[in-house]
């Protein structure tokens, strides 16, 4: 029983990660790779605050992931990584929108302050 176990793993992970093992693979990989690069700058940007903050690369990378995640879930006709991918774009631009407007109005109250 454990040989078999061992066997069918030993199978699995060679289907995975050899026999499916494409450059569309190679770009789902690197989409999760810009994924994983946003949570470190978001860490290494809190530590450095000594709270938590969201810096603007951390949405910058969201959707350089999320794209090119989504262009291998549209590859893979796979409709769990296409919606959920595509309805995150919303997140992403709606917080560089928040946080432009927040640019925007401190602009303006340092201007109107300094008249």
């Amino acid at each position: 029983m454990l040989i078999q176990l061992s066997q069918s793993i030993d199978s699995f992970l060679h289907d995975v990660f050899v026999t499916n093992f494409t450059w569309w693979a190679v770009i789902g990989v690197f989409g999760q790779l810009l994924f994983a690069a946003r949570f470190i700058v978001q860490w290494i940007a809190s530590e450095r605050a000594g709270r938590s903050v969201v810096p603007l690369a951390f949405w910058f990378f969201s959707i350089g992931g999320a794209a090119i995640v989504l262009a291998y879930g549209i590859h893979r006709r796979d409709p769990v990584i296409i919606l959920g991918q595509a309805l995150s774009f919303l997140i992403y631009f709606r917080n560089l929108a928040l946080i432009a407007k927040e640019r925007r109005q401190r602009g303006k109250v340092a201007i109107e302050g300094g008249e």
